[in-house]
């Protein structure tokens, strides 16, 4: 068998940091299907007395999602949080703009509060700021946040909820710097909005962390001054800029789709140094974290959606079904986020269920795991500890958009007890496997506890509900005292090592 080797060198002090648990949150929107027969659909078989689908909950706790990112993306900025509290009967239907859709309040604010509980995970809530600002903003944390005996806490607890909901996380607005969005506004405008909402929100609550919005992705015109001019408003009451970023292979390049995840290294560099940039000529000793809170690969249904329908209630939008290369890739992405759990202390794959999601229900029927589950379900699971810094020495190669993109993506991570070691690794290569050493110094009488790999024949297969089954993890054999590994071609890979 003709193979390349790869070496990789980890030393247990030579760490980046401790990953924040959020580092695995994700992402609904009231959009599609996300939330609709999604997570919420009371004539299912499954559903509780909510209406909560729970063969969907389960999948989610298998994940251990900590955070989950509500109700938007690019739905929230045309979204009165008023219309989705109270008596469902009184809840007024509304023409959804972002979306073209029928969106009909029964699900709102206080089902998701409840769901994330039932769900095992926190809320990151998103705030109005394309047709709304401060004045609805700090109306809504003080009916989230404070106990009682002012309007809208009242009103709250006259809904049934007497505790406050402590939501800490919070994002001001969202892509405020896209053309598409309701109320979109130039860094000047959306930074002095962005201040003047913060300061209103902490004044209610300062025990919050509020989300600063920076570029939609990478290619947006204003990538960078974006940046520097909404931190400069916005420095002293923010803790996080947000970066989105989707990949696609609409050009079906397998090479140069395995390198996005280049781009997306050089994406998180180049606005960490903005951030810094900003802290020195404000002249703070605050430093500005990063929240990743969307990604993904995104475009399979991009034609489809073309033919729906306007004005229809949850329609089947935006949902991709994903393949084997799609799965590498978020192995990839991250691989990439867990590089970077320095600064990127949030991060939340878009989206959790149908939309673009690792998880696909049918509307009165089952669910699938999508391939996109398993690296998203591993890095979960595994990936929480130190992450250690690695010197890779792999072979290379060239695609049309990058040259010099390392064969071998990998990473390393220690759990708190330090009784167990993994490693994540991906072999970009379409056709050549890689025979990867890692080299470990400081892990003596470790051993190989096992080697689980998402590969397979065929890149293009999917896991679907009349087969959900076709892509899913495999355990290779090894010896406990293996020092070199296979990587299959296009492939995801977790070796776990105990002590």
């Amino acid at each position: 068998m003709d193979y390349k080797k790869a070496k990789t060198t980890f030393h247990k002090d030579f760490t980046v940091a401790h990953t924040d648990d959020r580092l695995y949150g994700s992402f609904l929107e009231n959009l599609g299907r996300a939330v609709y027969t999604g997570i919420y659909d009371p004539g299912h078989p499954t559903a509780d007395d909510e209406g909560f689908r729970q063969d969907v909950i389960k999948l989610i706790k298998d994940i251990r999602v900590p955070v989950v990112r509500y109700p938007g993306g690019n739905f929230v900025s045309g979204y009165n949080w008023e219309d989705g509290v109270g008596p469902k009967e009184n809840r007024p239907r509304r023409t959804e703009l972002a979306w073209s859709t029928i969106e009909t309040n029964q699900f709102g604010l206080n089902e998701f509060i409840r769901w994330c509980r039932k769900a095992g995970t926190d809320p990151m809530m998103a705030v109005n700021l394309g047709t709304r600002g401060p004045e609805e903003a700090r109306n809504l944390v003080e009916y989230c946040n404070h106990p009682g005996g002012a309007y809208y806490s009242d009103l709250r607890i006259s809904h049934g909820v007497k505790d406050p909901h402590n939501i800490k996380l919070w994002c001001l607005g969202n892509e405020m710097d896209g053309p598409w969005q309701i109320g979109h506004k130039t860094a000047e405008e959306y930074g002095r909005t962005a201040l003047e909402t913060a300061k209103v929100m902490k004044w209610v609550d300062p025990t919050i962390e509020l989300v600063a919005c920076g570029s939609s992705n990478l290619n947006m015109p204003t990538f960078a001054s974006w940046e520097a001019t909404v931190l400069e408003h916005t420095y002293s009451h923010a803790d996080y800029l947000s970066l989105h970023q989707y990949y696609n292979n609409t050009a079906q390049n397998t090479p140069d789709f395995m390198a996005c995840t280049v781009a997306m290294d050089e994406f998180i560099r180049n606005v960490v140094s903005i951030c810094d940039y900003v802290k020195a000529k404000t002249k703070s000793k605050k430093t500005i974290n990063l929240s990743f809170d969307e990604w993904n690969v995104w475009y399979h249904s991009n034609e489809q959606d073309k033919k729906l329908p306007r004005w229809t209630i949850a329609p089947h939008q935006l949902e991709d079904i994903y393949n084997l290369e799609d799965a590498v890739l978020v192995g990839s992405m991250l691989i990439t986020l867990l590089r970077h759990c320095d600064r990127v202390k949030i991060a939340c794959l878009a989206q959790l269920v149908n939309v673009i999601a690792p998880i696909m229900t049918a509307e009165g029927g089952g669910v699938v795991r999508q391939t996109i589950y398993y690296p998203y379900l591993h890095a979960s699971n595994y990936g929480r500890g130190t992450v250690l810094n690695g010197i890779v020495d792999s072979p290379k190669y060239d695609s049309k958009n990058y040259t010099d993109v390392p064969m071998l993506d990998c990473t390393a991570v220690l759990s708190d007890d330090e009784q167990e070691l993994t490693l994540f690794a991906v072999n970009r290569s379409e056709d050549t496997p890689l025979l990867w050493q890692p080299v470990l110094h400081g892990f003596e009488g470790y051993k190989v506890l096992e080697h689980i790999s998402l590969e397979g024949p065929d890149r293009y297969a999917v896991n679907t509900l009349e087969d959900p089954e076709r892509v899913v993890p495999m355990k290779k054999a090894v010896d406990a005292k293996a020092e070199e590994f296979m990587l299959s071609p296009l492939s995801w890979n977790v070796i776990r090592l105990v002590k």
